[in-house]
């Protein structure tokens, strides 16, 4: 299924729906259909993406502040959304955490849009530093609070490093899902990596 039909453009606003949300929800389902055209980041102006989506320019800006802001949102939109944690354990909220990452790389493998612009963002300082910043940190620090979390709660040693813990718990997803993108990415693998480490980490292990 393409990206345009897990978010498919109204035909006009919906009764009860904010012009403004229409508006935004066009301007990224444009941006989806340019890009599913194989149109390349470069060539992704603003005033092409607005004569896409049926709106004037200034609609765009007034949303974003350039096309970097405006592509970061094109993207989060068509990722796999962040899940709520359990917040029942260490363990049940770490593996949640995993899984996103599993199901993240499995949504870079099935869809060619997200793969090659992942490809292209790496060419774009702008608009990688703006993915880092909006994207990456923010989901890290999720991360790392869940751990600090664990520490305090006593489910985990203190005397290791939690920037340290974090990347040997999402280490192993990345490696498959982005070093070795041919490599199994099975659907209890969130599972094994943190009972595996957790196994080790617990106070007294």
């Amino acid at each position: 299924m393409s990206l345009a039909e897990r978010h498919p453009r109204p035909d006009g606003p919906p009764r009860g729906r904010p012009r403004s949300e229409a508006a935004e929800h066009a301007i990224i389902e444009g941006v989806m259909k340019l890009l599913e055209e194989g149109v390349p980041l470069a060539e992704l102006s603003i005033e092409r993406v607005a004569r896409t989506a049926g709106v004037g320019k200034a609609t765009i800006y007034r949303r974003w502040s350039g096309k970097e802001e405006l592509f970061i949102d094109v993207l989060r939109a068509a990722e796999p959304p962040d899940p709520p944690l359990p917040g029942t354990s260490l363990r049940d909220d770490l593996v949640v955490l995993l899984e996103q990452v599993r199901r993240r790389g499995l949504a870079s493998r099935s869809s060619a849009i997200l793969h090659n612009v992942h490809a292209q963002m790496k060419s774009s300082p702008k608009i990688w530093a703006a993915y880092h910043n909006t994207v990456i940190a923010p989901r890290r620090r999720r991360g790392l609070e869940v751990l600090r979390r664990g520490q305090e709660n006593g489910e985990l040693r203190t005397d290791v490093d939690i920037e340290l813990l974090n990347d040997m718990f999402v280490g192993p997803l990345l490696v498959r899902a982005v070093l070795h993108p041919d490599a199994d990415l099975p659907d209890d693998l969130a599972e094994q990596v943190v009972d595996t480490l957790l196994e080790g980490l617990r106070p007294g292990g």
